[in-house]
C-alpha cells in the first residue's frame, strides 16, 4: 500500500500546498484569489488544480510543450521550479510574472 493510501486509511488529511498567485494573473479570472490552498504533489498537479478552479489558467502558466512559460516563474522553497518539481505537504508556492520593459 502506498503512503497516500495508508494516510487515507488512517484518516489523515494531507496538508495542502499554498499557492500564491500574482495580481496580474488573478485579474484575468473572475473569482480567483491570491492565496489558494490545493492538494498537489507536483507543480504540474498544482497547475491542473488551478485550471480546474479557473479554466484557462493552465494556458496562462504553461506553454504547449508543456513547460512553464518563459515570462512566468514558479518558486518552491526559494528555488525556481519546473512542472516535475515535487511539492511537500504544506509547501508555499509562488507564481510570479516577469516584468520587462525599458
Amino acid at each position: 500500500m502506498n503512503d497516500e493510501a495508508t494516510r487515507e486509511k488512517a484518516g489523515e488529511a494531507r496538508a495542502p500546498v499554498l499557492v500564491r498567485l500574482p495580481p496580474h494573473l488573478v485579474v484575468l479570472f473572475p473569482g480567483a484569489e491570491r492565496l489558494v490552498p490545493l492538494d498537489a504533489s507536483t507543480v504540474e498537479e498544482m497547475v491542473d488544480g488551478l485550471d480546474a478552479l479557473w479554466p484557462g489558467m493552465r494556458e496562462r502558466i504553461c506553454d504547449e510543450t508543456p513547460a512553464i512559460r518563459r515570462h512566468i516563474n514558479v518558486f518552491v522553497g526559494g528555488r525556481r521550479a519546473r512542472l516535475s518539481t515535487p511539492l511537500a505537504p504544506g509547501a508555499d508556492v509562488f507564481v510570479i510574472t516577469a516584468i520587462s520593459g525599458g
